[in-house]
């Protein structure tokens, strides 16, 4: 040790030099004895103005080679900022013994540098050299990766006079030996401030081992391991075999997973991996690098990649990148599940991991098997086949199943006569995971058919103002290309019974909690398919008369699609009254053109529509008494403002009018007293005709009397009297009033009043229409005569529709006539 001084060279004001600065500089010592094949080289790693002082010389680089001593110091204070030092030794295996045992780091006391200490060793290209690492064993990292105590080893090897890179490597791993055909050469990269005095490897034997290397793997509980293939990611040796070793306590399983990989052009042979797993029947199991890879193993096995004698011209690359899982067998590992989709068509099911936040920590995987080996952390099962799976997994919550299955109609008149039920298969609710999502897509010719949803219990729109409690609901939404409809999500429990679309649509059953299983008897729904309808969806609601119904228009908070009509078809009991209420004043739209209207129209003879245009403010809270159809419409509006509107239906029971109830009574009152008028009225005609009996006989007609001649037989048997030939089943109004139907002009315009016409009122399945886009107007009534585009109302009571007689069958020999007085009994009854 030896000190110098330093001088800054600045002047103070008396022409004294300051700053003196002393740096304290150590001296090292190294020999090299001869013989022991060991060279030592000190060089800079970086571009520096600091020096190796060696014999009063200052050096950029140092060289010791055997035999050598040399003492030497650095003229800086950090020197392991700017040097590295590199140690390699040269190990004879082909002319000599080889030195088995545990290698040695030499020479001891180096400088607190960088140090790379390198071991070549040579061997016959026949035999295989193994490298044994036996505390701590090595992990393999991927190229560019480092190693947390920066610790690393690279192993290589050598193909005639080719290097082949074997791979890099860290402390803390599963990897126990890496035998290695003809010679191999170990780096081990250690940094300057760390003290090892170990190189953590022995070399135990030299056998032939065919192949270019073998990669020994030691599982002592469960645990994951990451292992590349040679040269890795450059390309595999031509025509080259490379085998890995895995040792597995017998109460584990493994499984093996392909991350990355490519293959070469191959002219001759096939590019493989095989398996020698203990108990098989066909050892070596042969895979492509394609294939699903075996999982669920039980024990050790190996596993090899094989390479091919590559195109000259187009050689390609051979590479693999692969995992092995070992893990404990858990309880649902034992259990194998029947998944019957035999009789299934153009449905998929999927189970796989749920999204989770990557961790640097070994994680259990979740694994499903098919069958005893083939486990995959996902599985895709298809329609047509049964499918026999087991899980290879401790948390069966991070795992969801999602479905997926399209009915399309092409034959409309097929289509039509046919309902498709849409249920969640019982054989996927026994499964041990959650189901997520199970999708249908329903599919039908444009501006031909339309859907119609009919669920196994009445639904209920998920709001703001009443969620939905259940573990699941559906989701309704367009499933044509360039439409964006979104009509919400519906659970159990609510009032609407039927929901109709217009065209394509997805309903998606998604679930929230684990409990699905336990609530799928309400799960289910019948689609049928009807006329095509002008509406986007038309929705019936029964409401319920203990809870309010809230309903919002499709899109909810993105609003209302441009130009887009939506109708809700509410019913109401007799004895209740509906009262209406919208949730805001206005709709809040801004039209870019045309009209926004919100239709009201109770379903009755006669109804008027209650019209509320864009423009205007929406109807006050309302009681309806019959059924009714609330219709919203959109336009096309400007960007901001949208179309959403929610609205409250809730039922209460009628309450009778005073007013009412004192003109039935009058009119009862009246009614009785003119009866009893009628009484004393008969009454005293009665006693009139007893007088005037006493009188000249006046002749009587008598009814139950045969007036016909003896031996004559009329030509009807039964008489006017005993059939309804004279009573009206249906008097036409035209009929009665047909003198009122001139038109203003005074000239007759009424339709014929000998022909019956039906009632022409919108009292039909279908809504109320709204104004043409092109010239909608704010308000409009209905008159009895203006022809609607919907049909009668199909009610329990059906109110307007007439009741046709059966025609009366005629018979012969019946008397039809009309009995007349003869003459003399006429001026009796006269008088």
């Amino acid at each position: 040790m030896w000190f110098a001084k330093k001088w800054d060279g600045k002047e103070n004001s008396s022409g004294y030099l300051y700053n003196i600065r002393c740096v304290i500089v150590s001296e090292f010592d190294i020999f090299l004895p001869r013989g022991n094949n060991i060279t030592v080289l000190i060089k800079c790693g970086t571009i520096t103005l600091c020096n190796i002082i060696y014999q009063r010389r200052r050096l950029s680089s140092l060289t010791i080679n055997p035999g050598e001593r040399a003492i030497f110091s650095f003229d800086c204070p950090y020197p392991e900022k700017h040097f590295v030092l590199e140690v390699q030794k040269n190990i004879d295996c082909m002319s000599g013994s080889c030195p088995f045992g545990e290698v040695q780091l030499q020479p001891s006391r180096l400088p607190a540098l960088n140090r790379t200490f390198i071991w070549n060793v040579k061997a016959n290209p026949r035999v295989g050299l193994e490298l044994q690492f036996s505390r701590p064993r090595l992990r393999q990292i991927r190229p560019g990766d480092t190693c947390p105590d920066s610790v690393t080893y690279a192993i290589s090897g050598s193909i005639e006079k080719t290097v082949v890179n074997i791979g890099t490597f860290c402390s803390n791993g599963t990897i126990s030996r890496i035998k290695v055909q003809g010679g191999v050469k170990l780096a081990l990269y250690l940094p300057w401030d760390q003290n090892r005095n170990f190189s953590g490897f022995n070399i135990t034997n030299r056998s032939s081992i065919k192949r270019l290397c073998i990669i020994e793997s030691v599982f002592e509980g469960e645990g994951s391991a990451t292992l590349m293939s040679a040269n890795y990611p450059e390309g595999f040796p031509e025509d080259e075999l490379m085998s890995w070793q895995f040792v597995i306590p017998p109460h584990l399983r493994a499984s093996v997973s392909f991350l990355n990989y490519t293959l070469s052009n191959c002219e001759r042979k096939e590019e493989r991996v095989e398996y020698y797993i203990p108990g098989s029947h066909s050892n070596p199991e042969v895979f492509q690098l394609g294939d699903q890879q075996p999982g669920n193993m039980a024990g050790n096995f190996n596993l090899s990649l094989q390479g091919c004698d590559q195109d000259s011209q187009n050689p390609g690359a051979l590479r693999l990148l692969f995992q092995v899982l070992v893990q404990h067998l858990q309880n649902e590992g034992n259990k194998v599940y029947t998944v019957d989709l035999s009789k299934e068509k153009a449905m998929s099911l999927t189970i796989e991991p749920r999204p989770v936040k990557m961790s640097r920590r070994f994680v259990r995987a979740c694994l499903i098997c098919e069958g005893p080996r083939k486990c995959n952390p996902n599985v895709t099962l298809t329609a047509g086949s049964k499918h026999e799976i087991s899980f290879l997994c401790d948390d069966m919550t991070r795992l969801w199943i999602n479905a997926e299955k399209t009915i399309s109609c092409t034959d409309i008149g097929y289509c039509t006569r046919k309902s498709y039920p849409l249920l969640v298969p019982s054989d996927i609710i026994q499964l041990p995971v959650e189901l997520h999502d199970y999708a249908w897509k329903l599919l039908v010719p444009k501006d031909k058919i339309s859907l119609q949803l009919t669920p196994t219990q009445k639904l209920q729109q998920h709001t703001h103002e009443k969620n939905c409690n259940t573990t699941f609901s559906y989701v309704l939404s367009s499933a044509g290309q360039g439409q964006n409809l979104y009509f919400g999500s519906f659970c159990p429990g609510g009032a609407i019974e039927k929901i109709q679309v217009k065209t394509n649509i997805s309903v998606v059953l998604r679930t929230f909690s684990p409990g699905f299983s336990n609530e799928s008897f309400r799960q289910g729904m019948t689609v049928t398919f009807i006329h095509s309808l002008k509406d986007e969806g038309v929705f019936t609601v029964t409401p319920d008369s203990k809870a309010k119904v809230y309903l919002r228009t499709p899109n909810s908070d993105r609003g209302l699609p441009p130009l887009t009509s939506v109708s809700w078809n509410i019913s109401v009991p007799s004895h209740q009254v509906a009262h209406l209420t919208f949730s805001k004043d206005r709709m809040g739209v801004s039209c870019e053109t045309g009209r926004a209207f919100m239709i009201i129209q109770e379903q009755k003879a006669k109804a008027e529509e209650i019209v509320s245009r864009d423009d205007e403010p929406l109807p006050k809270p309302k009681d309806l008494h019959h059924n009714f159809w609330v219709n919203i419409s959109n336009c096309s509006p400007m960007s901001g403002k949208q179309l959403d509107l929610q609205f409250c239906v809730s039922l209460t029971p009628k309450k009778m009018d005073m007013t009412v109830i004192i003109l039935a009574a009058v009119g009862g009152g009246a009614t009785l007293l003119f009866a009893l008028g009628l009484l004393v009225c008969y009454a005293k005609k009665m006693s009139k005709k007893k007088k005037v009996s006493k009188g000249p006989a006046v002749g009587i007609y008598n009814g139950n009397i045969n007036t016909q001649m003896p031996g004559h037989v009329g030509k009807f048997q039964k008489g006017r009297k005993d059939n309804d030939s004279h009573v009206y089943a249906v008097i036409d109004d035209t009929m009665v009033y047909g003198h009122l139907l001139n038109g203003s002009n005074g000239s007759s315009t009424g339709p014929e009043v000998d022909v019956y016409r039906p009632f022409q009122g919108p009292m039909g399945d279908v809504p109320p229409s709204p104004p043409p886009i092109c010239s909608r107007v704010s308000t409009r009534k209905l008159h009895p005569e203006d022809p609607l585009p919907f049909l009668l109302p199909e009610s329990d009571g059906e109110p307007y529709t007439f009741s046709h007689p059966k025609p009366v069958e005629v018979k012969e020999n019946g008397d039809n006539d009309i009995p007349l007085l003869e003459k003399k009994e006429l001026e009796d009854v006269v008088e």
